[in-house]
């Protein structure tokens, strides 16, 4: 089953929203290796730094681009999407840690 995936890549000065396409088993999500895997075929090498937040940054030094992000995985059936509005709420509801920590 085809699989769309929306993402950003963050350049120093722009934000690029583009997309992938994958091949998944019906009923499943993409893994990080697939999701590393369509990258590299894209011509970028990361790694997954932040699982929850599907953010993965280059593992090459000097890349033009500061990360890549996805914001939603498309099987036409269930969608993952980020939820911006509820990220807001529980940051507002989570205690800050003190700089240098």
């Amino acid at each position: 089953m085809e699989c769309i995936v929306h993402f950003e890549v963050k350049n120093r000065q722009e934000i690029k929203r583009l997309r992938g396409l994958l091949f998944i088993e019906k009923g499943k999500k993409p893994s990080a290796e697939q999701l590393i895997e369509m990258f590299k075929d894209m011509h970028y090498e990361v790694a997954l730094t932040e699982p929850d937040r599907l953010l993965f940054t280059p593992t090459k030094a000097n890349e033009e681009y500061e990360y890549i992000r996805v914001t939603e995985l498309d099987t036409g059936e269930e969608k993952y999407t980020e939820d911006r509005d509820l990220k807001n709420i529980i940051s507002t509801l989570m205690p800050q840690r003190p700089p240098g920590l």
